[in-house]
């Protein structure tokens, strides 16, 4: 097999991805204790599939019994702006890089199956595959770094020496018995960049993440309102918070987007808060069709919206967010009446 996976990493240079390496399903023996002191410490949140599918993200192995493979690829999103610029303006909206452009659930798992016909075309007898991109209870962070694309720095996402950490992972199983790749060693040192930036605190320790504080979950997983001491760190973010990736050192090797799919949208960019916070859920499915940020949907998009308008303190915005506080959402209304309160001083 050693032909056909020199083969596979050209081709999957050659379709798009940036980086491509093998590990076993049964690669991870430390995973169930991480994964249960997560859960156990309820860093987890409202995210309760994690615990449901326990078995599965803790064990890849028992995903599917039959692999003995695992192809971890990545594809880089690497942005061509500053990400942290956005943060120096309240009245417009902070959304994550990776939601600008288009879906990288369709982008990455187009490519996937594409690879993975070329495998099963290149395979010497039966061979089954199956790919997944963020959409199963498959621990890819983990995987990749068993591959040894990259290592799971201190702010618990994957980085590499060769790509930073702009990059989106998306996994082949297959029945097929591929080489594995050493998995790669920790390079993060005495830096803690990723930890000290952080605007509400949610790592507990390095490698340790409370998604119950994390930006990106508050704005996307999070039901009901947010906790005010949290939303009003959350500054002008309405969809993720791409702080920690940002500042990481290893971007000076970061590599440029190959596809133009996932190059940012103008206006998703730097978004007027203003007119985000007037969507009907008409218009948000039609400026959001074929982006990430379209999954959770208007209600939730829009209280993001108004957490950022309240602050941002700017009396202007006042009779937007005014017009909102009998929304039929109870989350919307509440965050209506509190960024009310915020921008008029009349109010509170």
């Amino acid at each position: 097999m050693r032909g056909l996976k020199q083969r596979l990493v050209a081709e999957a240079d050659a379709v798009g991805f940036i980086a491509c390496r093998i590990c076993r399903p049964d690669a991870l023996p430390e995973l169930p204790a991480r994964l249960a002191a997560f859960l156990g410490a309820g860093y987890h949140g409202q995210m309760g599939w994690m615990a449901e599918r326990v078995a599965w993200r803790g064990n890849p192995a028992a995903l599917w019994p039959e692999a003995k493979s695992v192809i971890m690829l990545a594809e880089s999103y690497t942005p061509a702006h500053d990400p942290l610029e956005i943060l120096r303006h309240p009245e417009l909206g902070a959304i994550s890089v990776y939601a600008q452009g288009r879906d990288y659930h369709d982008v990455v798992k187009k490519r996937l199956k594409r690879l993975a016909r070329w495998l099963l075309e290149q395979a010497e007898g039966p061979a089954q595959v199956k790919v997944f991109v963020d959409t199963a209870p498959v621990p890819e962070k983990a995987l990749a770094a068993a591959a040894g694309l990259g290592w799971q720095g201190k702010h618990t996402n994957l980085l590499s020496r060769e790509w930073g950490n702009w990059a989106f992972l998306g996994a082949i199983f297959t029945t097929l018995d591929l080489a594995p790749d050493e998995a790669e060693s920790d390079h993060c040192g005495s830096c803690r960049a990723c930890l000290d930036i952080c605007p509400t605190d949610a790592f507990p320790a390095p490698y340790q993440l409370d998604a119950r504080r994390c930006i990106s979950y508050l704005t996307i997983e999070h039901k009901g309102s947010v906790p005010e001491a949290l939303r009003r760190l959350m500054g002008n973010r309405i969809y993720g918070c791409d702080d920690c990736l940002a500042v990481c050192p290893w971007n000076k090797f970061a590599v440029r987007a190959r596809d133009n799919r996932l190059a940012a949208r103008p206006e998703l960019t730097a978004p007027d808060l203003s007119t985000l916070a007037q969507l009907d859920d008409a218009a948000f499915r039609a400026l959001f069709s074929g982006s990430a940020i379209k999954r959770i949907g208007r209600d939730r998009f829009v209280r993001n919206v108004l957490y950022a308008i309240g602050n941002s303190g700017q009396p202007a915005l006042s009779s937007v967010a005014s017009e909102l506080t009998a929304d039929p959402d109870p989350a919307v209304a509440e965050a209506a009446r509190w960024a009310l309160a915020q921008c008029d001083p009349r109010r509170r």
